[in-house]
């Protein structure tokens, strides 16, 4: 029940739920999510309901009739079971599944079309996966003549260098700075096998596919600590590959830039 008190940017035990979102894609997985399970409660209550009618009414009834009723449905049973052909009750068990499956896909497509659409980016940053550690670079910011460029990896921090509160095998030594409500998007690749970054309260998971570039967006609509960890399996230490994603104001981010150049 404390779940509902925190800030679900983090897997917690007990949590059934998903973590809070914050970007636009997550809400809107999170919504078609609810909208989907809506459905699945009303076909859940009528196949219920149906089970409960075969199990009473033609199960129990059938072995045990008490009234003459029973008994006499009982005896007209061949006359009942000659009956091959119900052409409404066809009709309604057929469209109903595709009109459910329309109202599914409409809200699915215009999700999946969003999940794709790439809007005029101000960042771009680069992520690639090695084993066992990621690698990001802000190539917006490269200096040819200076020689200047930010790029750094970032490892998991081991127990030992912990503080208080921080997380075991989510916290890194180099975590990605984002400003908030602005355009970014996201080029992500490896260099020996497959990986996968995935991040739950951004609402991404791509793979990092050595020799290919994926592509993905995201705009945070809010400041936080989002953690995420490596999605595919990639060898003996694919469980510690933690990401964590910062997203702050534009003017922190900007002196982030200024003590990284």
């Amino acid at each position: 029940m404390m779940n509902f008190f925190y800030n679900l940017d983090i897997a917690r035990a007990g949590q059934i739920g998903f973590q809070d979102p914050a970007t636009p894609i997550m809400e809107g997985i999170i919504d078609l999510h609810h909208n989907i399970f809506y459905y699945l409660i009303i076909i859940t209550a009528l196949v219920m309901w149906m089970l409960r009618q075969i199990l009473v009414e033609f199960n129990y009834r059938w072995d045990f009739p008490k009234t003459e009723k029973d008994i006499k449905e009982r005896n007209n049973y061949l006359l009942l079971n000659n009956i091959a052909h119900g052409t409404w009750l066809e009709i309604i068990w057929t469209l109903t599944p595709s009109i459910i499956l329309m109202l599914i896909a409409i809200p699915s497509f215009a999700l999946l079309y969003s999940i794709d659409e790439l809007i005029d980016p101000a960042i771009t940053l680069k992520v690639i996966g090695h084993q066992w550690y990621w690698s990001y670079e802000y190539s917006d910011y490269n200096d040819i003549i200076n020689d200047s460029e930010i790029n750094f990896d970032s490892y998991m921090l081991n127990v030992d260098d912990l503080n208080v509160g921080d997380l075991r095998l989510l916290e890194v030594d180099n975590p990605i700075v984002l400003p908030i409500n602005t355009h970014v998007r996201v080029i992500v690749t490896a260099t020996d096998v497959l990986h996968s970054w995935a991040v739950p309260s951004l609402g991404v998971k791509v793979d990092a596919v050595p020799g290919r570039l994926n592509q993905l967006s995201l705009f945070l609509k809010r400041e936080g600590t989002f953690y995420g960890q490596c999605s595919e399996i990639c060898g003996v230490n694919h469980g510690f590959m933690p990401i964590v994603v910062k997203g702050v104001k534009l003017e922190d981010y900007l002196d982030w830039l200024k003590s990284k150049i």
